[in-house]
């Protein structure tokens, strides 16, 4: 997490995807009994991912609740130079927490998902236990600023849960390889979003996110990678910045003068 501090920062990226990813710490939510301690039971990774670099800007593992999101906001906040355009599912403690650290400078959009009450197969429900219900239809609005919705979309964040899934055994389903300590849960997924952002070639880009998105020059070694982090020393947690709007782009991206910061850091008053 050190070397992810002083690496991925003061990032300069508009199009950003976020969700959360469950898992379980010991034992599942269900078998917590009274007096087990508080780690226990549902664990949730907040991931925010850069759309086209593809780079993990932030990341938050914690309980599903208001604490873990506002954190995951206020840290992703810190790691940003330009206004984002922000994508997030339905979850009810996004919109609190991105209004509080990121005031108006934030073009902020939500996907959801509305769900029949049918799983997703027929069968009995042993077969497909993890099955989700079916997608009725997918419904998007406007939260905050002025985003173009036609860029607003959880997919590539979804498929980097995937990604997720089969790169960290920890999180692998119906396996004995679940976390038993929150804080060796939490050493494994950042070093596998270490090893994801300068080590690992994206299939697609050609390069290591990282790369893509300027942080890094080359692909890291897996020697690189662990001697970095090994001696990388205690460093000071990135700060909010003051964010810019975007200069490059077409049609509604493109912002040229037609736009007046307001007072106090309250964000934008732009002709969209």
């Amino acid at each position: 997490m050190r070397l992810h501090d002083r690496l991925v920062r003061d990032v300069d990226v508009r199009e950003i995807e976020s969700d959360e990813i469950w898992s379980y710490i010991h034992k599942k939510q269900a078998r917590v009994k009274e007096g087990d301690p508080s780690e226990w039971g549902n664990a949730f990774t907040y991931v925010a991912m850069a759309r086209t670099s593809k780079l993990v800007i932030a990341f938050r593992t914690g309980k599903r609740n208001d604490e873990t999101t506002e954190e995951f906001i206020a840290d992703m906040r810190s790691r940003l130079v330009t206004v984002p355009l922000l994508a997030t599912d339905g979850y009810p403690a996004y919109p609190a927490a991105i209004a509080e650290h990121f005031g108006g400078s934030v073009d902020y959009g939500i996907v959801q998902k509305n769900y029949s009450r049918k799983r997703q197969y027929d069968g009995p429900p042993t077969d497909h236990r993890y099955a989700t219900r079916r997608v009725k239809f997918v419904t998007k609005k406007i939260k905050f600023g002025a985003p173009d919705m036609a860029k607003i979309s959880t997919s590539h964040i979804e498929r980097q849960n995937l990604t997720m899934r089969m790169q960290i055994r920890r999180l692998t389903r119906l396996c004995n390889g679940f976390s038993k300590k929150l804080e060796n849960h939490r050493a494994a997924i950042a070093l596998h979003f270490a090893y994801y952002n300068f080590c690992r070639v994206h299939e697609t880009l050609k390069v290591t996110p990282a790369m893509e998105a300027g942080v890094a020059d080359h692909v890291w070694s897996l020697e690189e990678l662990i001697l970095m982090a090994l001696e990388e020393p205690e460093g000071k947690r990135p700060e909010p910045k003051r964010l810019k709007l975007p200069t490059q782009g077409e049609g509604k991206e493109a912002v040229g003068s037609a736009a007046r910061e307001l007072p106090n850091g309250r964000g934008w008053l732009r002709l969209v």
